[in-house]
């Protein structure tokens, strides 16, 4: 799934469009809601290997609040990961590239939920 697609279906469900908080990032993208501006959704453009994989080429994670327990069962460390530079325990990290688009909107669901 790309970060285009993602962006889409925000917009399409949510009326949300991405916020770009960090001028230093031009690449790191934020999702919030629209009435609490609370994040339910965090893009980050980061060296492969800082996932623990090999090789530094730059991929496209996105950075979804869960619960904690559904955290620890979803982390593979192929698609989702412990989260890159959020909380570990109520964050995950998904490589969109290795990722599946009904799992990733059904996580983006779980996440707005969560952060009403």
């Amino acid at each position: 799934m790309t970060k285009e697609a993602v962006f889409g279906y925000v917009q399409k469900k949510y009326g949300a469009t991405p916020d770009y908080p960090w001028e230093r990032y031009p690449k790191y993208a934020v999702l919030r809601h629209l009435k609490n501006k609370k994040w339910y959704g965090v893009f980050l453009c980061i060296p492969r290997n800082k996932l623990g994989l090999n090789g530094d080429d730059m991929v496209d994670i996105l950075n979804l609040k869960c619960e904690k327990d559904m955290a620890i069962l979803l982390k593979d460390d192929k698609t989702i990961f412990q989260a890159y530079h959020m909380n570990k325990k109520n964050w995950i990290s998904i490589l969109l590239e290795e990722a599946n688009e009904e799992m990733v909107l059904d996580l983006i669901a779980q996440s707005y939920e969560l952060t009403l």
